[in-house]
């Protein structure tokens, strides 16, 4: 691969936002996903990412796995994978261009009805539990992390919706993309998106991701509950408002 030593550089900060992300600054996915798709092109990147998305995973779930809520993953399962074939099949139907803002508005509609209940909390209080909830949240997951590797925003509301403490919140996310990147793999292999020559670009990548994950968790344990809910609302918001394509 013919890049200069700006877009190593660069390549080198996706994949350290791509370790942060996993290490449960969840915002920081809007980083990769905007740089990998820069340099790789918007479909390209999605197998591009993955194998680093499976590594990240791995280290969360071995970071945080003693903080997984089981219930939420297993009710979020089998929607996010019936999610991840639709997008399998939509990905040669429907281009990422077109597909963006779909997301995009979806995690900013969620974003506003979860700032409302925080201002309101008995308002629409018991949506998050609703198994049409959980079924369009899980598809919805399902279909933006295998078209555009950008469900995170998507789980981290969810999370947020149904009042996850901090940690909780990320090990219940760890295991969940865990077990979708995973499941993802084959389909992307399939696609002809992760190749010998994606795969050497991850070797050289690793590295940073293993640097984001743990100098995550470092700043994980210093951000107050609080905090790190606003702070998580924001990313979403941005990431939302930069997939319709404001910025």
């Amino acid at each position: 691969m013919n890049f200069s030593a700006f877009h190593w550089i660069l390549a080198s900060v996706g994949a350290l936002s791509l370790g942060l992300a996993k290490a449960g600054l969840a915002g920081m996915g809007l980083v990769y996903v905007v740089i990998f798709a820069f340099l790789f092109g918007a479909k390209s990147s999605t197998g591009v990412a993955l194998p680093m998305l499976v590594v990240g995973d791995a280290l969360a779930v071995s970071a945080y796995h003693a903080h997984a809520n089981w219930k939420y993953v297993s009710r979020m399962l089998p929607p996010a994978l019936l999610g991840v074939a639709l997008g399998a099949a939509l990905m040669n139907r429907i281009s990422n261009d077109a597909f963006k803002p779909t997301i995009g508005w979806i995690i900013l509609a969620l974003t506003v009805l979860q700032v409302a209940r925080m201002r309101w909390p008995d308002w629409l209080g018991d949506v998050p539990h609703a198994w049409w909830f959980v079924w369009t949240i899980g598809l919805v997951a399902g279909v933006t992390t295998m078209m555009a590797n950008a469900a995170g925003p998507v789980i981290l509301i969810y999370c947020l919706a149904i009042s996850l403490p901090k940690f909780e919140m990320v090990g219940t996310s760890a295991w969940f993309f865990a077990i979708v990147n995973a499941f993802k793999i084959p389909f992307s292999v399939a696609l002809g998106l992760i190749r010998p020559n994606t795969l050497l670009v991850n070797l050289l990548l690793v590295p940073f991701v293993l640097v984001g994950v743990f100098g995550g968790r470092w700043l994980l344990y210093r951000i107050p509950q609080r905090a790190f809910e606003i702070i998580s609302l924001a990313f979403a918001a941005v990431a939302a408002l930069r997939l319709i394509g404001l910025f």
